[in-house]
């Protein structure tokens, strides 16, 4: 019972968990840690460019209604020959699902490398959360990342 308690105040305290669709690019944190990396890991990352660009689907646990991050590395490098790395989620927290494997990637000379990846949003009192498909552009030359969604 005092679990249930605590979870109950944990999510009452959580302004993050909106019940909308808002993802968000922002740079990776101690959440992007190989502790968070979506087993197996070979189901959950791939490579682009060559292997310059990858991507990868993290799982936090918790919370619950926001445990899935997409993380990128790629260019463009810092002066120590780093990549960027960022993570996308949902309204300051993850997506309350993802489908690593339907995720679909392109590339646009214009546009850059573009993913497109089903993730789902949290919605408070609900059986099921609605499911987006996410279109992610990567400028690699910029580090631009730029976010897509139907409405």
């Amino acid at each position: 019972m005092f679990r249930s308690l605590a979870l109950m105040g944990l999510l009452a305290a959580t302004p993050a968990l909106a019940e909308e669709f808002n993802p968000q690019v922002s740079n990776c944190d101690g959440r992007s840690s190989a502790w968070n990396l979506a087993e197996p890991w070979e189901a959950h990352t791939r490579t682009f460019s060559n292997g310059k660009t990858r991507v990868a689907m993290i799982d936090t646990v918790e919370p619950a209604g926001g445990w899935a991050y997409l993380l990128i590395l790629s260019p463009p490098y810092d002066e120590l020959g780093i990549r960027q790395c960022v993570m996308i989620g949902n309204g300051g927290i993850g997506f309350s699902r993802m489908d690593f494997g339907a995720m679909t990637a392109d590339y646009d000379p214009a546009q850059g490398l573009i993913f497109t990846l089903p993730v789902g949003s949290y919605i408070t009192g609900e059986d099921s959360d609605p499911v987006y498909d996410l279109q992610i552009v990567l400028n690699q030359a910029t580090g631009d990342v730029t976010l897509r969604w139907p409405d």
